[in-house]
């Protein structure tokens, strides 16, 4: 029986369990596994399963909710993890800004335009999509992290 254990930040521990452990029930439920949670989260069962669930499990780690993260059990759905870690917290800072947006305004454009989930949390901007979803959020991102302005990478979203 396949073992993957995943490191999440120690604060998004609470989501993944949820109330009462409601939240990890249901994934494991889903992806017919087995979760433990303590230093590390440790998902037990078929290979596939684990896989499954192991990609939920990190998604929640990067700041999604757990009801976004279980669109990863759709199999042409996948997570994509861009990191920042290279740069200062003040750069980072602003450049999760860009990202975000005004109210977060950006972020649910790029939402809307591409049909995915964006999470912007610790030193990652991360994406929920198909692949054709993550490359037209991708390339938006990364427009924006580049410095191109706002009105050209919505512009280019709207083809």
């Amino acid at each position: 029986m396949p073992i993957k254990e995943v490191a999440i930040p120690e604060e998004r521990k609470a989501v993944l369990i949820g109330r009462d452990g409601k939240t990890k029930e249901e994934i494991e439920s889903l992806t017919k596994t087995r979760i433990t949670v303590s230093d590390g989260i440790l998902i037990k069962g078929e290979l596939e399963n684990v896989l499954r669930a192991k990609n939920i499990v990190e998604a929640v780690g990067r700041g999604f909710s757990p009801k976004r993260a279980l669109r990863l059990l759709d199999e042409d759905c996948q997570l994509e993890i861009i990191p920042l870690g290279g740069e200062t917290k003040n750069t980072r800072k602003r450049l999760f800004g860009r990202v975000i947006g005004k109210k977060g305004a950006t972020r649910r454009i790029i939402e809307r335009s591409t049909g995915c989930f964006l999470s912007v949390y610790g030193k990652t901007v991360s994406i929920i999509g198909t692949a054709r979803e993550i490359d037209l959020a991708r390339s938006a991102v990364e427009d924006l992290l580049g410095g191109r302005q706002h009105g050209y990478v919505y512009a280019r979203l709207k083809k």
